[in-house]
This record gives structure tokens, sequence and C-alpha cells, in this order.
């Protein structure tokens, strides 16, 4: 499950929040040391450097690196599987920081302080145990921070509900107090110029897609009054911004919209919000997020990115494009908090990841670096088609295919979904897939499938709970068009998905075994009347519905893959595999699925890897053979 749009970025390339290099002097308000700052993988360090280097050097072909962290020492030194997940820094200097490190690769971090200029963690600094847990700074000395703090005190998902501002000298005082039967809660600090706190937002998430939102006053919490599913998405120049993913206020569902916050914090019921931007019915917001004086958000236009930079003068917005490369999928890295530049990388299907310079009040954009080419990509097209599903809907693909290849249904075709939780798939580069796929000739499609976020809110909700069957329906359809194109058929159809794309497969594997003859099932949710009690699972009931209501369980039990399985059916082999450490999806899924087609006498294949937790990807060596697994499947089942 994704907890928002995005897709993760390339760990190669830098991040600029830490210490963002100086533009003139009159920009410049950090006493940091400025540069870029990365997390760098090879044999010799699989789980990772966090490095550090000047803007000038990184230009260069290559840059003085300094070590900050390196992971696998830590991890040997101190017997664990540490990964890093990232570190929450002080602005504006940041370099006072608070790592993220995760014993295995699971959602659950311990927080440490550590000092990027003695590169050490600090003694007797702030440090808190292993948990899922939400972290911000105020300043030097206090935090703001929600996570378990007695056992037991965490939602029926496993997330905090409790936020506490924490001193150094160890006071902690609370400040808001959710439920249990909510999904989380978290602080968020609202910095204006030179990384001034304006104001302390709480987000009480009462389900995965319904908020409350909050301000923190002298006399207790200002409530903020907006729709129940909107979403906290930047602050700039005075001004609290939010997505609304529900008609409210005279807004439309997708709305970028604005509130000031000091007439939110004068009057919150007399208090207006502006409309910045809303998305057209082919559009839909990807990521938002401030420099320091722009609102910048990423689109995604029929299922391509673009980049607008905003400006307000009075309480009204206006927008320019910046100059970036079209047909590709964009997306942003960091932005800096002492000027207006920001990293975006751009990828294609065919053309390599590439980190892009972008300055939002010039509106000017450079390349800056470009990975090497993983594949020979001359000998491939890309097309986008439509198909129409059971209801009518017209369902977009991309096919990546041989531009040799006959059109005879023969083309070995690698099918990929999700369809939930509004996150879109756009066009990707994929080394494993062009190395492994396409250069043996196969060809790659991706499904954009009601659920996701290609088209904005509606796209997404047209498909939750009883209507889920829809995004089902919407693979199959894919499925049927390509070999009505005679683009594949049946007997070279695979399809691959992880997570809640484990529910799609599954389903699909049980509804239309005749549709494909290889599925790859990864991280999976299966077990449709169940997965509210394993992990993370009960913040998922705004998506599918609860099992525990007998209205909801009747509409579940109809597609749930486990309880779909039935003896004397002629399944595809199919590929099933997990992670012990994943503490999001439980691995029980994957473990019962194959256990139920054992009972069955239908033949599987089962691989479980003992760390790495839900996103398989943390460990470099034990990705490529996670990847060389699947297409090795792949390539028996459907080149063969």
């Amino acid at each position: 499950m994704s907890w928002r749009r995005t897709r993760a970025t390339p760990r190669c390339w830098p991040r600029r929040g830490r210490s963002s290099p100086p533009r003139t002097a009159s920009r410049r308000r950090s006493s940091g040391r400025g540069g870029i700052d990365n997390l760098w993988q090879d044999a010799e360090h699989p789980h990772g450097l966090w490095r550090h280097t000047s803007e000038a050097s990184y230009r260069t072909a290559a840059p003085a690196w300094e070590t900050l962290v390196d992971v696998d020492a830590l991890a040997r030194a101190e017997g664990k599987r540490w990964f890093l997940k990232g570190a929450v820094c002080l602005k504006p200097a940041e370099t006072t920081c608070l790592v993220r490190l995760s014993n295995g690769g699971g959602d659950a971090v311990e927080l440490r302080e550590f000092d990027t200029r003695s590169k050490r963690f600090v003694d007797g600094g702030f440090r808190f145990a292993e948990g899922k847990q939400y972290v911000q700074w105020l300043d030097r000395d206090t935090l703001a921070v929600a996570r378990e703090w007695t056992p037991g005190e965490v939602t029926a998902s496993g997330y905090p509900y409790v936020a506490k501002l924490v001193g150094r000298d160890g006071s902690a005082r609370e400040v808001f107090r959710g439920q249990k039967a909510d999904m989380s809660a978290a602080a968020s600090v609202l910095r204006g110029a030179g990384s001034r706190v304006d104001g302390v937002l709480i987000t009480r998430n009462v389900t995965f897609y319904e908020r409350e939102f909050s301000l923190l006053g002298e006399k207790g919490l200002i409530p903020v009054p907006l729709a129940r599913k909107a979403e906290e998405e930047a602050y700039v120049d005075g001004q609290v911004v939010f997505s609304l993913q529900e008609a409210w206020g005279g807004f439309q569902p997708g709305a970028l919209i604005a509130y000031d916050l000091a007439a939110l914090k004068a009057d919150p019921k007399s208090a207006k919000p502006k409309l910045i931007f809303q998305p057209g019915p082919r559009q839909a917001v990807q990521q938002v997020s401030s420099t320091d004086g722009k609102l910048v958000v990423v689109l995604l236009e029929d299922v391509k990115g673009a980049v607008d930079v905003y400006d307000v003068q009075a309480g009204r917005w206006t927008a320019r494009r910046l100059p970036l490369p079209k047909d590709a999928n964009i997306n942003l890295v960091d932005t800096a908090g002492s000027d207006d530049e920001l990293f975006v990388t751009v990828e294609s299907f065919l053309t390599p990841t590439s980190l892009w310079l972008a300055d939002a009040d010039a509106g000017t954009a450079a390349q800056v670096k470009a990975l090497p080419a993983r594949f020979d990509a001359s000998t491939h097209v890309v097309e986008q088609f439509w198909a129409t599903s059971s209801d009518g809907a017209k369902i977009p693909y991309f096919v990546v295919r041989p531009k040799a290849a006959k059109l005879d249904g023969s083309l070995p075709t690698l099918m990929y979904g999700y369809g939930g939780f509004q996150v879109a798939k756009p066009p990707i580069y994929m080394p494993e897939a062009g190395k492994l796929w396409m250069e043996r000739g196969g060809a790659y499609v991706i499904a954009n499938i009601r659920g996701g976020g290609e088209f904005g809110p509606a796209w997404h909700q047209s498909v939750l709970r009883e209507k889920r069957q829809l995004a089902f329906d919407d693979f199959a359809a894919v499925a049927r068009d390509l070999a009505a194109r005679k683009i594949t058929s049946a007997r070279r159809l695979g399809i691959y998905g992880r997570s809640n794309g484990g529910v799609l497969t599954t389903v699909s594997m049980t509804q239309h075994p005749e549709l494909w003859n290889a599925v790859v099932v990864e991280s999976p949710l299966i077990d449709m009347l169940r997965y509210h009690k394993l992990s993370a699972g009960a913040s998922w009931v705004g998506e599918y519905g609860d099992p525990d209501v007998p209205g909801d369980r009747a509409f579940i039990a109809k597609y749930s893959g486990y309880q779909a399985l039935k003896p004397g059916v002629e399944y595809p082999l199919a590929y099933i595999t997990t992670n012990t450490r994943d503490d999001r999806v439980h691995p029980g899924h994957a473990r019962k699925y194959a256990a139920m087609l054992q009972k069955l006498g239908v033949p599987y294949l089962y691989y479980e890897q003992t760390f790495g937790g839900h996103a398989n990807d943390a460990d470099p060596e034990l990705n490529a053979r996670r990847w060389a697994r699947h297409y090795v499947y792949l390539a028996q089942r459907l080149m063969d």
C-alpha cells in the first residue's frame, strides 16, 4: 500500500533539503555548509553511504564525496540489518538531523540525532526506539512527535494517535490525542521566511481518506474548516495549501486551495480559502511542495508529466510551466528552503532517468546529470491505446513493444497493473525489464486502470468498496484489447502486481484463468476477508470495505482471490513471493494463498525473502536476484 501518489526516487539522486547551496548573498539565510547529499549503494556498500559534496563538485564528472554515515559499517558494528529510511533535519542550517534507521527494511524505524558537521550521532541526543512514528523539528531543543508512547498506544492499524512536544530536557507535553479507532495522527511544522516557525498543524487521520485539521494555538486547538477528504500539501508565503478529494465549499474534487494562516488564526469561521488550481478531466495533481517563495505542482496530463510553479499576490495565484521534456514522467526530488530552486527527475520507458535543476523564480530548467542507458532501447517503440471496460469506460494503457514485431498474437507480453489508493502509474525507465525482457524481444504493458490517480479523485473513487469489480474488469479489458490488436494472446501474456496489485493479480487469476499464462504475485494482499486483521490492514477499510460489516463482507467475498480458488479449475502456474520483514502487508497473505493452491493440487512457485520490508528493494544485490527470478519465470512461461 502506498501513502501518497508518488513513486520512490532513484537512490543515486540527491536531495537539497539538508544543506542547500547559496545562490546569491541575499538568498543565503543558512549558516550550514551548503551542497548536495545522496544515498549511494554499490557492491561494497549494499545498504548505502549517506554522502555529501558541494554543488560545484557535484556538477563535475567525478564529484568529491565525503561520507556522513556508512550504513553497512553501522550494521556490522551493531549486529543489525540497518537500512537508511531518510533523515529529518532542522532548518535552516540542516546540520542537526534525526536519522531514520530500519532494522530489516520494514516501515518501523529507530530515530537517532546526528550532527552532519562532526559526522557522529549525538551523545545524549534525541533518540526514539523502533516504531512507526512521525517527527518534525520546532527548534534545536524541541520536537513534534507522534509515536507509541506507552505499550499498545497505537491504532488498530499500528500507527500512533498521540502527538507530543518533546524537549531536550526530557519534557513531553501532549498536544493532541486522537482515538484508537482512528488510522493515525501527526503534527507538521509550518515554516515561513528564514525558517521561522509560523505554526503547528495537527492532522487527525480518521480513516485512510478522511482527516481533521487543527492549528495548535496558545489556548488549545483551532479547528480548520475543511472537507473530510482533504490533504495538507504545502506552506508558502503565509498560505496553507490543501488538496480536496471531494466537492466542498464550491470547489470540485482534485482542487488545490489555500488558506491564509493569519486569517485562520484570527477567526477560522470567517476565513475563506482561495482556489489555486482545478485540474481538468485529463489532469491529476501528483506532488505539491514549496520553495522559499513558490508553490510547485507536479501534474499528469494524459498520464504524462508536467510541472507548474505558482506565485501568490493579494490572494491571487498565477502559474507558469517549467520547460521540461514532454511525454515523460516527472518526479519532484527536493526543493530548496532558502531559494526557489528544485530538483526533478525525468524519465520514460526508453529514456534513462535524468536529473534536472529548475529555478521556479526564473522559470528555467536544465539537465544536471543522467543515468547511463541500461539496455538497447532502439529496438522498441511506445504506444498508448484505450480499452473499453465492462461499463463502457475508456481505460488507457501503454505498450512498449519491438518495432519489428509481427502483430499476429505471438509477442511475449508482460502486463502490469495496480489500480488503487489513487496511485498513478505513468511511464518509467525500468532497467531490469529492459535488459531481461525487452532486449529479448518481449513487450511491456502498463494498464492505467481505475483506482489509480491517473485522472484524479474521480478515477480513484469510481472503483472503491462495492465498485471494486470494475477495476478488475478494466484489467481484463486491456488484456482482451491487446488480443484484439493481435499484439499478444493468452499463451504469451503474463501479469505482474505487487501489494494492492496482489489483489489484482490473484483476482485476475481466479476470475479469468484463460486470459494469461503467467501470474507474478508479489508482496500481495490476497485474503480480503481477513486483511483488516493483519499488520496495517485496518487502515485500508476506506478502500475495500470492512469485512466485519455483513454488507461489506458480501461484496468483498465475491472477488477475494483466496476464497475464490476452486478445485478442478486449470489455473496458470503462479509465482508467489513475499518478505518476512514486511510490516505493512503481512506475509501471511502469500503463505495462505500458496497453501490453498497446494491443498487443491494446483502447481505454483513460492519464494520468501527474509529481510527487506514491503518495498523489497532496499538491498541492490537482493533486488537484482529478485528481478532475475521474476524474468526467468516469465521467460520460461511466455518465451520458451
